[in-house]
């Protein structure tokens, strides 16, 4: 069958009197902020307090973007007779997001939850040497981490906490028990078994 002469330009016309006609959803940023996704990666934030240093983050990153520098510092003993302990001290804790690929092995691999994702997205710089944030910016994006999830209340309990609820019961228990020996044992004592006299 030839094709109508002119029905792709009829066509394209159709799909532009169609559109004239619907509500525009041009965002208006930055006067108008973009609603983001609740497990969005921004930017990655630092909870200092958490660091241990153990340096797990920047030996599992593939692009050896994250830089911490940290000493050694002597703590004294906590009790009379103790020795004295060593614990790591954080000095810098810098990330090149210039370098960053954002695949989170940072995040999934820290065992002390020191750091987070945060949607925080405007962070562009005309150099890329600035680019590389230190730790008092990593800290201020912390606090703009969102709050997790809750729970699905059908969901199953973890596996520590119902370790854990058990092993309280059973204290409990243990507890309720060893009230109740004493108390059983004064209200025998008192009693005279049959065919025993009084004293005379």
């Amino acid at each position: 069958m030839a094709p109508i002469p002119g029905a792709g330009l009829a066509k394209g016309l159709a799909v532009t009197l169609r559109t004239m006609t619907r509500k525009t959803v041009t965002q208006q940023y930055p006067d108008v902020q973009p609603e983001l996704p609740p497990r969005t990666r921004g930017v990655i934030g630092l909870f200092e307090e958490n660091c241990t240093v153990c340096m797990l983050c920047a030996r599992e990153c593939p692009d050896w973007c994250i830089y911490i520098d940290s000493h050694k510092e002597t703590v004294p003993a906590a009790v009379e007779g103790g020795r004295e302990r060593s614990r790591n001290v954080l000095d810098r804790f810098a990330i090149d997001f210039a370098l960053c690929m954002y695949c989170g092995i940072c995040i999934e691999v820290c065992p002390f939850d020191a750091l987070f994702w945060s949607p925080e997205f405007e962070y562009a710089e005309t150099d890329i040497h600035e680019l590389t944030h230190e730790r008092d910016r990593l800290r201020e994006w912390m606090w703009t981490v969102p709050a997790p999830p809750a729970l699905d209340p059908a969901a199953e309990e973890p596996k520590e906490l119902a370790a854990a609820r058990k092993a309280a019961d059973k204290l409990a228990a243990a507890q309720a028990a060893a009230a109740e020996e004493p108390t059983s044992g004064e209200s025998t004592a008192g009693e005279s078994t049959p065919g025993e006299e009084g004293p005379a």
